[in-house]
């Protein structure tokens, strides 16, 4: 790959999915897209470059998806949820007493694992939640990883990564080597594709918003965007979590740390003006939240 094929990809990345590239993750560009070269019938990534330069939509959309679909496995980090059971729910079962109601977003679902671990703790409270409707939207920018989440079909190497024997047993059919999750659990889950550089105020307003490692991939600019129209998607007394990675701290006030809480967040009542989605980035329209 010469420099100057490096180069697009970066900025082609960037402007396409929000992911910011060092100068060093050549070896990244390689490991993700050479395989996507011999799939696409091209003799490397020089020409996979050409084919993007010369209009190829297809070609841009398989490579941003290559770029950006990231791991996931089941009650990834245990402490986002241990949160969720103990502190979020509560306080949502005092304050939306009168509706009865809890809209959950899980922003950058990938496949599946994380709205279905919440969908699975929203069961195991059990009477606490009679009567209640749960609705927990999933968006990803990648297509494929979004097809497999609403399939809820994983390999035994997947279900084996944090998922309990208990909740394995109890939501999971076998099939052959493969799991497969409940009808009812996958009935929880509602699938966008979503980009989140582009608008997403048509989704309403959340109540719990997860937004867990993603952010880490993005730059300074980005994230204060996102985080301000984040703030605006939520409900005034909601809940941010974030991966352990990532904080608002320094970027942005517009949401506050909960106290003792690592990774979750409350807005702060500070609703900052932020520039409007895509302002300065280029839109694709096959990747655009709908």
């Amino acid at each position: 790959m010469t420099p100057p094929d490096y180069e697009y990809l970066r900025k082609l990345l960037k402007d396409h999915s929000g992911l910011d590239l060092s100068a060093d993750k050549q070896y990244l560009i390689e490991s993700r897209l050479l395989p996507l070269s011999r799939k696409c019938g091209v003799a490397g990534i020089g020409e996979l470059v050409q084919k993007m330069k010369g209009g190829s939509s297809s070609i841009i959309a398989q490579v941003v998806e290559a770029m950006t679909t990231n791991e996931t496995f089941f009650f990834r980090d245990k402490i986002p949820f241990e949160h969720f059971r103990d502190t979020i729910v509560p306080e949502m079962l005092k304050a939306r007493a009168g509706r009865k109601s809890i809209r959950i977003w899980c922003a950058a679902g990938s496949t599946g694992q994380e709205p279905y671990s919440l969908a699975m703790s929203l069961k195991e409270m059990g009477p606490a939640l009679a009567g209640w409707r749960t609705e927990i939207i999933a968006t990803d920018l990648s297509q494929e990883v979004l097809e497999k989440s609403k399939s809820g079909i994983y390999s035994q190497f997947e279900v084996q990564r944090g998922l309990p024997i208990q909740l394995l047993v109890k939501y999971f059919k076998q099939n052959g080597e493969l799991w497969q999750i409940s009808p009812e659990l996958r009935g929880m889950v509602q699938h966008r594709q979503l980009n989140l550089l582009h608008d997403f105020s048509l989704l309403g307003n959340f109540d719990v918003i997860f937004c867990r490692n993603v952010l880490i991939y993005f730059d300074q600019e980005t994230k204060i965007n996102i985080f301000g129209r984040l703030a605006k998607a939520m409900e005034p007394d909601g809940f941010l979590v974030l991966g352990a990675a990532e904080t608002v701290v320094g970027l942005t006030d517009v949401f506050k740390p909960f106290p003792d809480k690592r990774g979750l967040y409350r807005p702060s009542g500070a609703r900052a003006a932020s520039p409007q989605a895509g302002a300065s980035m280029p839109k694709i329209a096959a990747m655009a939240g709908r």
